[in-house]
């Protein structure tokens, strides 16, 4: 997709670019507009979408104008509309449950950012099923 720049690490790569470009389709099919930027980053069992240039040009006006609360809750409520589509999303991408979707807006700069926790691995669980380590579980 023009405009987003994503990751490209030999395990995670075409992975980071399909999270990118689908975060940004939902932006825009959701507000009318996606950001111009995103990178997507992807760690063990942390996923994190880093958008820029995400404000339309309304909500660029109710800036200019003090109104900058109004453009973070409308933000906020898109994002948690769009919880459904970016977690269903991010676990057909990656083959993995989302346990934890967290969202965060900026005005100036004009960044946003998408974190997804991911629920264990299979590979996790099974490595801690054979320990008797309860260290080795990750924990909610």
């Amino acid at each position: 997709m023009p405009g987003t720049d994503s990751t490209h690490s030999a395990a995670g790569g075409s992975k980071s670019a399909a999270i990118s470009n689908l975060t940004v389709r939902l932006l825009s099919q959701y507000t009318g507009r996606g950001p111009t930027k995103a990178r997507t980053f992807i760690n063990d069992d942390l996923v994190t979408v880093v958008l820029q240039d995400t404000l339309t040009k309304a909500e660029r006006t109710l800036v200019v104008k003090e109104r900058p609360e109004l453009v973070l809750l409308t933000r906020q409520t898109f994002q948690d509309v769009m919880c459904d589509d970016l977690t269903a999303g991010i676990e057909e991408i990656l083959g993995r449950k989302v346990s934890a979707f967290l969202s965060a807006n900026h005005i100036d700069p004009d960044i946003a950012v998408e974190t997804f926790i991911l629920a264990p691995s299979e590979d996790v669980l099974a490595d801690a099923a054979g320990t008797d380590d309860a260290a080795a579980l990750p924990t909610a």
